[in-house]
This record gives structure tokens, C-alpha cells and sequence, in this order.
């Protein structure tokens, strides 16, 4: 199954009694001193692609001991949201989302590092499906079959803090700050601490993809804005929270063929949480 499918290729398959289809965007809500993260059941409720359900990245696909927002769950607790929704052995996931695909990818990016493979990004989401004329749906997601998800962890896919402190001294890492260029160059300092971990550059998640299709770009232009990484050594992406970092590693891995590309979990939520950690501006 290719890692990217478009919205004709979903039409083509939508009745498979294997295919599963997954909604996984959260809504981030303004709230005094920073954000909330927010299912979106009303919205999802209101249209969604047919024969799909929602995946609550925020709070099931989450781990509820961190204090860190969307820190990647155990196995056993990814596995049984799996199954909740009709994911496991012998079906296979296409993963959407209404924004930037970013949601999507942090969903696709945990199914691998789980070690599930049969997995794929619809390109353009719920934007580019409807763009294309076809129909939504609308109501509660159908009880979806029985399953059995079997978790086969794959070290490496996240990383930690000890990984991303060791990639800063190791020439042959590169680390790319998956979030706005203000972000990055400390102009907008919206996580408390202005500016980005030592000698990471800056590729925004929301650059790789159309805006108005909601699309990824060609591969070309994707290539190019990657270009400045060198064709060889490890790739570290991290963002705020690790939504955003695995669109970047999305592109890297899965469309550009880049074979050693990592998503730090904890991101800049983490670094910037002990102040004796360096930011650059």
C-alpha cells in the first residue's frame, strides 16, 4: 500500500471490507496562556468521509500519565484504541484529516512505529475529497468489526530528549524545526522560550502543503525545500508538541525516500521546560 493516496484512489476503494478509514484531526482552542486540545465529535458527526470513524488523538492515541500533550501511548493502550476502531491484523488504514495533514501523519508516523504497516495518508483530506465532488456523511461512525492489533514496536521512529542533546554535537544529525519561521527564529515566542534547539533549521509543516488543496506539494518543490539537509546522515523533526514535526518526517521518509528520519516526541514542550536547556535566536 503506498504511504500517500489521493481522494480518487479512496473513492475506488471506499467499500473494501479491509480498508478502514480514520479521521484524526484535533481542534487547538486559544485558552489564557497558551492552548487546549479538543476531539472534534460534533464536527465529525456534522461530515465526515463515508465509512469512517474518529480517532481522539488527544486523549485516547495519547498517554494520559505524561505531562506533556500528546506524548505517544503505551502499546498496550495504542493497540486497544486500535482495535476500537476495527484496526489490527489483516485490514488496512487510510488516515485523514481537515487541516494540514499534520494530524494524519502523527497517527500514520505511531502506526509505524508500532510496527503496522498497511497504512496511508489520504493527500488533501477532507478538503481535497470534497473539492472533488464526492459525497460526505454525516451521524455516528457504523460499529466497526472485530479486530486484533498486535503492537511490534520499532525503536527509533521517536526519539527523546538524550537522543535530540546528543544529535547537537553530532555532525552527521540533522535537526529540522518543523514550526513558522517566527517560531524558529524567536520573533514569535509562543511557547514561553523564543528561538529553536542549537543548529536545528527550519522547514514549516504548513510550506509543504497546498493552501487551498490542502495537498503536498510536488516532490520537486518538497525536495527543494529539504535540499539544504544533505542527501546522507540521521534526520531529528520536532515542532511544539510532535504534530507538526511528523508532516516534515512524513515528506522525508515516505515521499522523498529518506531512510533515517526520526519525530522527537517531546519536542519543544519538553527542551524549553528546564530554562538551563540552549535555544538559538
Amino acid at each position: 500500500m503506498d504511504s500517500l493516496v489521493d481522494v480518487h484512489w479512496l473513492a475506488e476503494h471506499l467499500d473494501d471490507p479491509d480498508l478502514r478509514i480514520l479521521e484524526c484531526t484535533v481542534d487547538l482552542v486559544a485558552v489564557a496562556g497558551g492552548f487546549s486540545a479538543e476531539p472534534i465529535h460534533a464536527a465529525f458527526d456534522a461530515e465526515h468521509i463515508p465509512n469512517s470513524a474518529y480517532v481522539d488523538l488527544a486523549n485516547e492515541l495519547s498517554d494520559p500519565d505524561s505531562e506533556l500533550r500528546f506524548t505517544v501511548p503505551s502499546a498496550q493502550r495504542f493497540a486497544a484504541a486500535m482495535e476500537a476502531v476495527g484496526v489490527g491484523e489483516g485490514t488496512r488504514v487510510v488516515l485523514y484529516d481537515r487541516r494540514f495533514t499534520m494530524w494524519a501523519t502523527r497517527v500514520f508516523w505511531m502506526l509505524k512505529a508500532f510496527g503496522f504497516d498497511e497504512c496511508a495518508v489520504l493527500d488533501g483530506g477532507l478538503a481535497s475529497w470534497k473539492a472533488e465532488g464526492f459525497a460526505v456523511a454525516d451521524g455516528a461512525a457504523a460499529t466497526p468489526p472485530s479486530a486484533t492489533f498486535v503492537a511490534r514496536p520499532r525503536p527509533g521512529m521517536f526519539v527523546g530528549l538524550d537522543e535530540v542533546e546528543a544529535a547537537i554535537e553530532d555532525a552527521g544529525t540533522c535537526i529540522v524545526n518543523a514550526l513558522s519561521p517566527q517560531n524558529h527564529d524567536g520573533t514569535d515566542p509562543s511557547y514561553g522560550r523564543p528561538g529553536h534547539i542549537p543548529g536545528a533549521t527550519n522547514v514549516f509543516a504548513v510550506s509543504l502543503v497546498d493552501p487551498d488543496t490542502h495537498r503536498y506539494l510536488p516532490a520537486d518543490e518538497l525536495a527543494a525545500k529539504f535540499a539544504h539537509l544533505g542527501p546522507q546522515g540521521r534526520v531529528i523533526s520536532y515542532c511544539g508538541g510532535g504534530i507538526a514535526a511528523t508532516s516534515d518526517a512524513f515528506v522525508l521518509s515516505e515521499i522523498l525516500g529518506r531512510p533515517d528520519v526520526a519525530v522527537y516526541d517531546g519536542s519543544l514542550s519538553e527542551w524549553i521546560a528546564d530554562p538551563s536547556r540552549p535555544l538559538e535566536v
